[in-house]
């Protein structure tokens, strides 16, 4: 399993790092909305930049990517994607390998038409998997709908669903305390 590293950006973005024991010095950053916080993170760390992971088009998840990839960094991200910094198209069903650990891929569209998760196969010693879902699933609620309709949205929120119960879940943003006053006042006696 990845090493698992939140580095904030924005108001409310997180930018995941992933590092893994096979592959010391080494980093992989996930929606990069805004390159400077990376680079004072890998600085900080003494880690260079493997690749970079995008889940779907928005800014606030490939505007950092520019600077980032400038020295020939792989950028993995959907096929069907108007982002046009993407240097390895993926589908849905694909499988990776970064930092020596597999990542699978899911067509999530719903959010945007483009949107896709990546997680960690299951392993042998854990039932469950680290799921970095960008902006389709949030604790106590999924993303807007933006490109996408609802029922896409609920049919990308099934398949997440069918990952094992104990998954960890890394979320593109920290809407928490919104979602859930979201949910009281629409629900105030549950």
């Amino acid at each position: 399993m990845y090493q698992l590293y939140p580095v904030p950006a924005f108001q409310d973005n997180y930018i995941w790092m992933l590092q893994h024991p096979k592959q010391p010095g080494l980093a992989v950053a996930i929606d990069p909305g805004q390159s400077e916080p990376v680079t004072a993170w890998l600085d900080q760390n003494n880690l260079k930049l493997a690749a970079i992971l995008v889940t779907h088009h928005h800014p606030d998840h490939t505007g950092g990517i520019a600077q980032l990839s400038g020295d020939g960094v792989p950028v993995y991200g959907p096929a069907d994607s108007p982002f046009a910094g993407i240097t390895h198209p993926l589908n849905d069903g694909d499988l990776i390998e970064l930092l020596g650990q597999p990542l699978s891929i899911k067509a999530v569209p719903g959010h945007t038409l483009d949107h896709i998760a990546y997680y960690t196969p299951i392993e042998e010693s854990s039932s469950g998997c680290q799921l970095f879902c960008g902006d389709t699933l949030f604790i106590a609620g999924c993303g807007r709908l933006f490109e996408g309709t609802a029922d896409m949205m609920y049919h990308s929120l099934a398949k997440l669903s069918t990952l094992p119960a104990d998954s960890q879940v890394y979320c593109a943003h920290e809407y928490t305390l919104a979602n859930l006053a979201f949910a009281n006042s629409v629900t105030p006696d549950n």
